[in-house]
């Protein structure tokens, strides 16, 4: 059952959102692309099937991702869905946000709290919740596409592939220094990814870094150092070896330090990330699989 609109609305940020429907907020200059589409209730939502299915086999069973366009404006979004997803995942859910959250709501603050101190994410347009007596039922957000962006797992910069001549190699180094410091702020806001490979940041076409699939980002209270180990080891697996040298991947940890000489503890924290990415190719290759960072 829904209930008739209200005039509830919400602030996150700078953006704005209206409460079309109980629990089901949208940006008001979406709301009428979504309206025509049908999409003014949680049912709606759920059942939807006009769009492109990017399900992948490895996805789980409660989780439904689509593609989609929009018109006025005219944008590609994508919706994720969260069908009755186990109690065991909603636990670990509520423990990660410090609170009793949906799947769908877990994802917006995420993407809104690091939007919030300056980490680009994708535009939340559209997302909704429904509970049941405790435990969640269903729930979903949909994220606009990143505009002339690619994710790095797709496509670095051109001069990655052209000659390595010393311009080549200035622009190279500037780019591993700029991803290092985006690597850094976004640590510094106490979150960890937990999927940080190559394929969930995107490059835009303006020289900008986002971060993107922050379904299971959060903010640990314990296991800090564990976490942020596990993310620059997913960073180091999928940087390939074709265009990260050795030397490129000590240039990223300086840059990601802050520069100056690698102590100790640095040598202990490369350590484990190496060992880690490591532990990671040899599973890959029981499965016929070579890791990225493989030569």
């Amino acid at each position: 059952m829904t209930r008739a609109r209200n005039d509830s609305q919400r602030t996150v940020g700078e953006q704005r959102f209206v409460e079309i429907s109980e629990s089901l907020f949208v940006d008001p200059d979406y709301e009428t692309a979504f309206s025509k589409l049908g999409l003014t209730s949680i049912d709606a939502v759920f059942a939807f099937a006009a769009a492109k299915n990017l399900t992948k086999d490895n996805l789980a069973e409660h989780r439904v991702r689509l593609q989609f366009e929009i018109d006025s404006p005219s944008t590609t979004v994508f919706l994720k869905r969260y069908d009755r997803p186990p109690i065991f995942t909603q636990l670990r859910g509520w423990i990660g946000a410090h609170r009793r959250i949906s799947c769908g709501l877990f994802e917006f603050k995420a993407t809104s709290d690091l939007s919030a101190t300056g980490i680009n994410t994708p535009k939340t347009l559209f997302y909704g919740e429904q509970w049941g007596i405790f435990f969640e039922k269903r729930s979903f957000i949909i994220t606009e596409k990143i505009p002339d962006a690619e994710s790095l797992e797709r496509k670095l910069p051109d001069y990655f592939d052209g000659l390595a001549s010393i311009e080549n190699l200035k622009l190279r180094r500037d780019f591993i220094a700029r991803l290092a410091s985006f690597v850094k702020k976004f640590h510094e806001t106490g979150y960890r990814h937990r999927d940080l490979y190559f394929s969930h940041i995107f490059y835009s076409d303006s020289g900008g870094f986002y971060l993107i699939d922050l379904a299971r980002a959060f903010k640990p209270i314990v296991l800090r150092r564990r976490f942020q180990i596990k993310d620059i080891a997913q960073l180091y697996y999928s940087a390939p070896a074709k265009y990260f040298s050795r030397t490129d991947r000590l240039r990223f940890y300086v840059g990601y330090v802050g520069g100056g000489k690698l102590t100790r503890q640095d040598k202990i924290f490369i350590r484990k990330v190496i060992n880690r990415a490591r532990r990671m190719a040899r599973h890959d290759a029981k499965h016929g699989r070579v890791a990225p960072f493989m030569p």
